[in-house]
């Protein structure tokens, strides 16, 4: 059962939710809720106006292209307790082609690390970054400068580590990942851009840390970057950084990077990595290289790689693999342990 409570007024309410994924766990929740953060206004003129017709029947009406909107702006959802054991909310940002739906329920239906860090104790944000999910995206070539591109199956079935081929849907032995939920994982799969929106990504992630932090950062991924670079900004803001399969690393001196002294940084390694070029002979020495940067200046850094603990098989899409809890289980020792409980 989950305790949801809400003030009204000098009320407080009790929702109590029930079901079998929430029949050994409870944790109690005082506010479920979400915003968007960052942005900005921009006037368009000049556009052709339409007549569009917005349901069969009915007649066509004009459209107007020409006007205000509000774009670049990110989405965040929030679930937040009543009695958090964490010191700082959980900030959990996604990679690229994907939306916040990576932290929630796995692609198989079993609970992701959402629900999962949320009963170890704490407050949890997930995001939907510029141009994704319900951040919603801009018109192009307006706004956004390229139109959108979309990974097909194939490329995040090898990208992923899950196989060395699509064809046939061929595994790697001993991974992790829930295959016969391929599909399901493909359906969260969203439009994105390239380079180019990377600033007016930076600048809404930005507004959200100021908005929200102090805090922790989960990353995965492409969100790596990103989530770097506010460490950087804002050393005072950013507790701990859990990267998890970093994607892109920032270029900064030495004394800058000193800067994030006391920041721990947790970077997480799965299996299969040397398989594929892209992360055996690319991303991996570029983040490994960042690594040495960091410690070099000074910054705590721990580096997991996973089949060296123990724990094989695991897939780029780690938080949706079968044995994710036990990834997860880690983590919050390592969370434990870096003093950001109460």
């Amino acid at each position: 059962m989950i305790n949801v409570t809400k003030f009204v007024g000098a009320t407080m309410v009790m929702l109590a939710l029930t079901g079998p994924a929430f029949a050994d766990d409870a944790f109690n929740v005082k506010e479920i809720g979400s915003y968007h953060v960052g942005g900005r206004e921009v006037h368009l003129e000049g556009l052709p106006v339409k007549m569009l017709k917005f349901t069969p029947d009915a007649k066509p009406l004009k459209s107007d292209p020409n006007g205000r909107f509000e774009v670049e702006q990110m989405y965040v959802q929030y679930v937040r307790l009543a009695d958090p054991k964490a010191k700082y909310p959980l900030l959990m940002w996604h990679g690229g082609g994907m939306s916040g739906v990576t932290w929630e329920t796995k692609p198989d239906g079993q609970l992701g690390w959402q629900s999962f860090f949320l009963k170890a104790g704490h407050d949890v944000y997930v995001s939907d970054a510029m141009e994704r999910g319900r951040a919603s995206w801009a018109r192009y070539p307006e706004i956004y400068k390229t139109e959108p591109f979309f990974r097909t199956k194939a490329q995040a079935w090898t990208i992923s580590r899950i196989g060395p081929t699509f064809e046939g849907r061929k595994e790697y032995d001993g991974q992790q990942f829930p295959t016969g939920s391929f599909d399901q994982l493909m359906k969260q799969a969203v439009p994105r851009w390239g380079s180019e929106n990377n600033a007016p990504t930076q600048a809404a992630y930005d507004a959200y840390v100021q908005k929200q932090c102090p805090c922790v950062l989960m990353l995965h991924s492409q969100a790596s970057s990103f989530g770097f670079k506010e460490a950087l900004r804002h050393p005072d803001l950013i507790k701990a950084i859990i990267a998890v399969e970093p994607s892109g690393r920032i270029d900064a001196s030495t004394d800058e990077l000193a800067k994030m002294s006391g920041i721990p940084h947790l970077f997480i390694w799965g299996d299969y990595l040397k398989d594929v070029p892209i992360w055996g002979e690319t991303l991996l020495p570029t983040l490994e290289s960042y690594q040495d940067d960091l410690k070099k200046a000074g910054v705590p850094v721990t580096v997991w790689h996973l089949p060296e603990m123990g724990i094989k098989g695991n897939t780029h899409m780690m938080m949706m693999d079968r044995n994710s809890d036990v990834i997860a289980a880690k983590i919050q020792d390592w969370i434990n342990d870096a003093g950001l409980m109460k």
